[in-house]
């Protein structure tokens, strides 16, 4: 696990050397062409990726949690749900428990948040919680909790300020750039000739464009990488592969589009949340190594440590490069576990579920619930103002 972490971290110092070389040219080009010199051009650069860091490292999560809609939740909001991350936060030995939230979207999707083990947040979709039984809402805790564990989470917020920063100079640059060259006029354009100034209107604009694209390859490279480590993990976590690839198979299957992602954000959830309305996102792969593949290796796998995984993942990939590192395939055996969905009278079926999500969710925003005799629950919004309420099924009048 140590090893998987440093790698990480290698594969960070990499990832900011990269994309900052990029973030330093743009403010180079920038400096060159609007004042004769590529110090204010970098001045400004900096500055600007300086303040979006430290808000992304100190407020992050914060925007990432509210531009989601989430709702936190606490152990008695949602009993099973609370439960299944208390399993997976001592399985992983992360050393506190995650703040846990519910979006309110019908969509299947999860994510996790947080600049730390010990201040980070797990947060997965009503639609999801309606979808997963047990096994299946185990493995997806289980590979977010791993992203907090290995430090993906942190790797990916800040590769993220780093690829916004250079998409925001990268589109005010060019647009101003494309204006002083329609208007003729540009500042500090006293040193050089006309031909020296286009051939830098040129060379600019060429990187201003691509300088966004290489960004976004590099960032998506390690955010492939990621989630094979991270369906590692959560198969060594619950030691039921199973559960993860069946979670996976119903997150393919679904058509509904998440409403709060966007771009930069895309590659934290589980799978990605883009899609064309009405299309199954089983091999949407611009953010996510593709979900058929990522099954399969799951289902190839013998046992659940991360030589299992490594396996499975050469024997899919048909090739002698794994992906797990050194230090992890020097761990012992790990053999499987049973399932534990439908063992139980105890486990809920999807009615359940739904009923039990909605229920945290009308909790949370306030709602009173009544119960008619007849069975009907009534729910009371906070801001209703009449004494009483009627049941539209038998006509019992309830007191509010």
């Amino acid at each position: 696990m140590w090893e998987q972490i440093r790698s990480n971290r290698i594969r960070s110092v990499v990832l900011t050397i990269g994309m900052g070389v990029l973030l330093v040219l743009i403010g180079y080009f920038l400096g060159l062409y609007f004042f004769d010199s590529p110090i204010g051009g970098l001045v400004i650069a900096i500055l600007v990726w300086g303040v979006l860091s430290l808000i992304a490292y100190f407020q992050g999560d914060n925007v990432l949690i509210r531009m989601s809609r989430a709702r936190k939740i606490g152990r008695d909001d949602h009993p099973r749900l609370y439960n299944v991350v208390e399993e997976m936060k001592i399985a992983s030995g992360l050393e506190k428990m995650p703040d846990i939230y519910i979006i309110d979207d019908p969509a299947l999707n999860a994510f996790a948040i947080g600049r730390d083990p010990k201040r980070a947040s797990v947060a997965i979709t009503s639609g999801l919680l309606q979808k997963l039984n047990r096994d299946e809402l185990q493995g997806v805790i289980a590979h977010e909790i791993s992203h907090i564990k290995n430090r993906d989470v942190l790797l990916m917020a800040m590769c993220a300020v780093v690829l916004g920063t250079i998409v925001i100079l990268a589109w005010y640059g060019s647009r101003f750039m494309i204006f002083g060259a329609m208007t003729g006029s540009r500042r500090g354009s006293s040193r050089g000739g006309g031909q020296g100034n286009i051939i830098i209107l040129i060379v600019a604009l060429a990187f201003m464009i691509l300088a966004p694209i290489m960004a976004q390859l590099i960032y998506l490279a390690v955010s492939r990488k990621r989630e094979y480590l991270a369906d590692a993990s959560a198969a060594l976590y619950t030691r039921y592969p199973e559960g993860l690839a069946s979670a996976l198979e119903k997150l393919g299957g679904s058509t509904e589009q998440l409403k709060s992602a966007n771009q930069a954000t895309a590659p934290m959830y589980i799978v990605n949340p883009f899609r064309k309305k009405g299309m199954r996102a089983s091999d949407l792969s611009s953010t996510h190594p593709r979900l058929s593949e990522r099954i399969r290796i799951l289902r190839s796998m013998g046992g659940a440590s991360f030589g299992d995984y490594d396996q499975a993942y050469r024997q899919v990939h048909g090739g002698s490069k794994g992906v797990i590192p050194t230090a992890g395939l020097a761990a012992g055996a790990v053999p499987l576990a049973a399932p534990q969905a439908g063992t139980s009278a105890d486990e809920p079926d999807e009615v359940q579920r739904a009923r039990e999500t909605s229920d945290a969710l009308w909790k949370k925003s306030n709602y009173k619930t009544l119960t008619c005799e007849c069975g009907t629950r009534l729910r009371v919004p906070p801001n209703f103002r009449d004494p009483a309420i009627q049941c539209p099924h038998c006509g019992r009048t309830h007191t509010v």
